[in-house]
């Protein structure tokens, strides 16, 4: 598995975590994912870890605007009443599609949805796919988010 992928899944236990135990800052989720989720060989400097962090800080950062867009392109959802898996997969997809312009669409839209098939629903691949999409058309629209080779 790749340094990215594993980072993202450690993101998504992180912000799933965080969620529940209602950790609302970084520094307290990775102390709680350190001692209950992470494994015991992982160090403090793991690769996959630090690209984790990457994203969180980048999600406890940015959560209104990345909550806001992903509102945006759910119909017939709020927020609130989204599955916690299929919300904090978005929020990381939403995240690298609106900051961070050299990981290509495609791949994040992809990364996103092979989340959504290992931690979520039978629907959650069908639905974070479609949402992401949508943020992707909307971003591009406004010329938030070029053509990159991804698409």
């Amino acid at each position: 598995m790749s340094v990215r992928r594993r980072g993202r899944e450690i993101a998504l236990q992180i912000l799933y975590q965080s969620e529940w135990v209602t950790l609302e800052d970084l520094e307290g989720a990775l102390k709680e994912y350190a001692k209950r989720l992470a494994p015991k060989t992982m160090k403090q400097e793991d690769p996959a870890l630090e690209f984790a962090r990457s994203r969180l800080e980048g999600i406890f950062s940015n959560k209104e605007s990345i909550n806001q867009i992903i509102s945006r392109n759910v119909r017939g959802w709020r927020l609130d009443r989204m599955a916690s898996v299929d919300r904090n997969i978005l929020r990381i997809g939403a995240f690298e599609l609106m900051y961070c312009p050299d990981i290509p669409s495609r791949v994040v839209i992809n990364e996103a949805v092979e989340l959504a098939k290992k931690f979520g629903s039978e629907d959650s691949r069908a639905f974070v796919n479609g949402v992401l999409d949508g943020i992707l058309k909307d971003l591009k629209a406004k010329g938030e988010r070029k053509e990159d080779h991804g698409t």
